[in-house]
């Protein structure tokens, strides 16, 4: 998906296997030179680094989670209070009040165990519920080959946010708009080809200016026999 949420290429995960299998796959057929790749925390692989990095000519920026318990402890073992490089972040939305903090600091010679690690990154969300007043606290932690002078940590945030544009901007939407999930299509090929028709729809919509899905198939819905069409530039 790229960053202004526009869905590119899907790949169905095969029967006993996961997600992790299919990294390479996926993103092969694709010149991803000089892009910046973001991913969660199952995609934090030694191999999927170099394949980014070594063959697709390709930035990364990977989230570290307990999943890696050893790569985790280093980042959290770095010296972050003398770190100076950061960035604040404030914002309020979807009923919550909302502040981030971006540190990051070079890693090279730290002894890091992963490839082509070269800087470090700790987001710290304090997030206040404004309707509850309740406050809660997340510490995230991520690794990029990016340098300090091809992203500060105002970037680096930003990278680290936009990876929840996956998950905000189409699976959300897919669930809720789409009732994905309480679909009947559940045979064969059915749901991989659904799941493309609807991320057809959600890009068409994005690339006319629907910033609001169910609104905007509300609008084509009015008129059937003509609006689907103009969407899809078919006279």
């Amino acid at each position: 998906m790229t960053g202004d949420g526009r869905t590119v290429t899907q790949l169905r995960v095969p029967d006993k296997t996961n997600e992790i299998t299919c990294f390479t796959a996926l993103l092969a057929p694709y010149d991803l030179t000089g892009v910046t790749v973001t991913a969660d925390a199952l995609h934090t692989r030694r191999g999927h680094a170099r394949f980014l990095v070594e063959e697709k000519k390709a930035h990364c920026l990977i989230v570290v989670k307990a999943n890696q318990p050893g790569l985790h402890r280093q980042l959290r073992s770095l010296p972050w209070s003398d770190v100076t490089a950061r960035r604040y972040d404030r914002e309020t939305g979807h009923g919550r009040k909302e502040t981030r903090v971006t540190k990051a600091l070079t890693i090279t010679g730290l002894g890091l165990d992963f490839p082509h690690a070269v800087q470090a990154v700790r987001v710290l969300r304090h997030r206040t519920d404004l309707k509850t007043g309740r406050c809660s606290r997340q510490t995230v932690y991520a690794i990029t080959d990016l340098t300090s002078h091809q992203a500060s940590p105002q970037r680096l945030g930003q990278l680290a946010r936009s990876q929840w544009t996956i998950e905000n901007r189409l699976h959300f939407v897919r669930d809720t708009t789409f009732c994905e999930d309480h679909s009947k299509i559940r045979t064969g090929h059915g749901p991989e080809n659904m799941a493309t028709l609807r991320n057809l729809a959600i890009n068409t919509l994005r690339q006319h200016r629907h910033r609001n899905i169910a609104a905007g198939l509300r609008h084509a819905s009015y008129d059937p026999f003509n609006r689907p069409l103009d969407l899809l530039n078919i006279p």
